[in-house]
């Protein structure tokens, strides 16, 4: 079985952060492991507080995972500060690790920053160009580029900018747009548009962790960059399709809606 690590945050009601990517990657079949960069206090209504975890031990967590395990993918989520970035790249470098994706997480759906704003352009200087795939949203986008996105032809070129800022490929997500939900996909050569009809629930939480954790954990099963992210939208839109209604806010994707189906469990 491929082993996949996730190094991002913590997320109290379990729909976002490591808990969906570690539910991703074993709705998938692989293993899943975690390094913690943080513990924010948040449900289904928003996030509310953030303690981040040290640079030393989340250097220690990444240390305990690379000198006992094979790691086939990483899925990089919430990194807020400067040291915490710098503290990952230095250990990406370390082990050389490959099949990295980067989800540059900036702002909570209820608008808390989970970015610190002058931690951007070590985002972008650190972990950018250890990236194999970059996965931002319309607004992570807009960051990370100085642009204003608002079509097609503007996603085409904020992910040119992001591949020259050394991603080895790049996936902006068009989940914001007001049309159907078309993702831009380019890997320095072609422009691929994937097209998925909008899904109208507000249970969206964790769909861009699990999103990225999904192309992590197809990356580590012998896809190419492509490959993975075709079947990871796949994924994401079958868990969105049955999103569960928890809570009093935005509920969760189903991270394991077909493998209750099959086991003949209730689905919804």
């Amino acid at each position: 079985m491929k082993c996949v690590l996730t190094i991002a945050g913590s997320d109290t009601c379990g729909g976002a952060g490591i808990q969906a990517d570690i539910k991703t990657f074993s709705a998938l079949g692989t293993y899943g492991m975690s390094v913690i960069t943080a513990v924010t206090v948040q449900n289904t209504q928003g996030v509310f507080g953030c303690q981040d975890i040290t640079p030393s031990i989340i250097k220690g967590q990444i240390d305990a995972i690379f000198t006992d395990i094979e790691v086939s993918a990483v899925k990089i989520g919430m990194v807020s500060q400067i040291e915490t970035i710098q503290a990952i790249a230095e250990k990406l470098k370390q082990y050389d690790v490959k099949n990295v994706v980067l989800d540059p997480v900036m702002i909570s759906k209820s608008g808390f920053d989970l970015m610190q704003p002058e931690a951007k352009q070590t985002l972008i200087s650190e972990l950018i160009p250890l990236a194999y795939v970059v996965t931002p949203n319309l607004p992570e986008a807009e960051v990370i580029t100085d642009m204003h996105i608002k079509n097609i032809e503007d996603m085409k070129k904020a992910a040119k900018v992001i591949y020259d800022m050394g991603a080895k490929n790049v996936l902006i997500k068009g989940g914001h747009l007001e049309n159907d939900a078309t993702d831009i996909f380019y890997d320095g050569k072609d422009y691929v548009a994937l097209t998925g009809q909008r899904i109208h629930t507000k249970n969206t939480h964790g769909t861009g962790c699990t999103l990225s954790s999904a192309i992590a954990a197809n990356l580590a099963k012998g896809k190419t960059a492509e490959q993975a992210v075709k079947a990871a939208k796949e994924y994401i839109t079958v868990a969105i399709e049955h999103a569960l209604d928890i809570g009093k806010g935005v509920g969760p994707t189903n991270h394991f809606y077909a493998l209750y189906q099959k086991a003949g469990m209730p689905v919804e």
